[in-house]
């Protein structure tokens, strides 16, 4: 099992398969010319199925894949094959932007995925393209919609501006009132250097659930499991969906912190907040190194997994870490 130094138990991991992405969201991206990991330097996909191997030896229960943009990289589908083939009893997630998703949710389903969570800011096509820098909202809706009649679990994270989206929340709202969905806002965040993130920008998740408690009846939900997320949710009455509030900044959720990240390198990182990494490439390509010895780095970081807040108090009116979330994983 892993446990930190301050008792926090891990039991869930977000790997990124790739730093690349389709889409080029001004929050994300900082308007700054990317500069993409070496090919060389990203895990290959049987390195990561050894890493996925060694987390679960640990009792990480749940393994999201991230990217960048994870449907970009080659042969994604047959790594989710290598992986239910590997690592049967892992609960295995994929966060997606879904440009690519329409047209494979039913190999995804056979492939042995049953929840997805789906990146879209925004039910405007035109503030679509002004976010992203593509115009390709209609294939996200149409592969939300694949999923759903597939019955796939499909959550919907919104990243939550003032002044970007906030006038969009009735049509959210509508949403997850028309839809089996989660729909989840989550707090901007001062993520990268030159990151877009200012007060201004700051809607709240209170706020959010304020202006949504105006419109429908929310009813708060228990949060269940031991792999679960930060997520608050709010069941929405007379409705087929779910509201939720993700609250980084006016709500912290440190204490319960239950995840690691592995950046697409193989960096672990054992908080987003913090630009302090520990190289497990080295280790997974060492001949004869193995998973007791990824085992053994992976324990000794967790020593030192900090407080993620207390680093955002401290660095609040700028940026909190260097690297893009791209880089980060999602």
């Amino acid at each position: 099992m892993l446990v930190d130094g301050y008792g926090r138990e891990v039991s869930y991991l977000r790997l990124s398969v790739t730093d690349r992405c389709n889409l080029n969201c001004f929050y994300c991206r900082t308007g700054q010319e990317m500069e993409y990991i070496p090919h060389e330097n990203i895990l290959t996909y049987e390195e990561m199925v050894v890493l996925a191997r060694a987390a679960r030896a640990l009792r990480v229960e749940k393994l999201r894949l991230t990217g960048g943009e994870p449907f970009a990289r080659r042969d994604f589908l047959a790594f989710l094959g290598l992986l239910r083939e590997q690592c049967p009893e892992l609960d295995v997630r994929i966060t997606t932007n879904a440009t690519l998703l329409a047209g494979k949710a039913a190999a995804v389903k056979h492939l042995g995925i049953r929840r997805i969570n789906i990146s879209m800011d925004t039910l405007d096509p035109a503030k679509f393209l002004e976010i992203t820098g593509r115009d390709m909202l209609d294939r996200v809706l149409a592969a939300i919609d694949e999923c759903l009649g597939l019955g796939l679990r499909v959550k919907i994270n919104v990243v939550a501006m003032k002044g970007v989206n906030d006038m969009e929340l009735p049509a959210f709202v509508r949403l997850a009132c028309d839809k089996p969905v989660d729909v989840r806002f989550i707090e901007f965040m001062p993520i990268g250097a030159s990151t877009r993130w200012n007060d201004a920008a700051t809607w709240t998740a209170r706020e959010i659930i304020a202006q949504a408690g105006a419109m429908v009846r929310l009813t708060p939900l228990e949060r269940h499991g031991r792999s679960g997320g930060p997520a608050r949710l709010f069941a929405i009455e007379g409705g087929q969906g779910r509201l939720g509030v993700i609250s980084p900044l006016s709500d912290h959720f440190c204490t319960s912190c239950n995840r690691l990240r592995v950046t697409s390198d193989g960096r672990l990182r054992t908080c987003l907040f913090s630009d302090k990494e520990y190289r497990l490439r080295p280790a997974l390509r060492h001949p004869r190194l193995g998973i007791d010895h990824v085992v053994g780095i992976m324990r000794r970081a967790l020593r030192t997994k900090p407080m993620g807040y207390e680093l955002l108090e401290l660095r609040r009116r700028a940026q909190v870490c260097d690297r893009v979330m791209s880089s980060i994983g999602g």
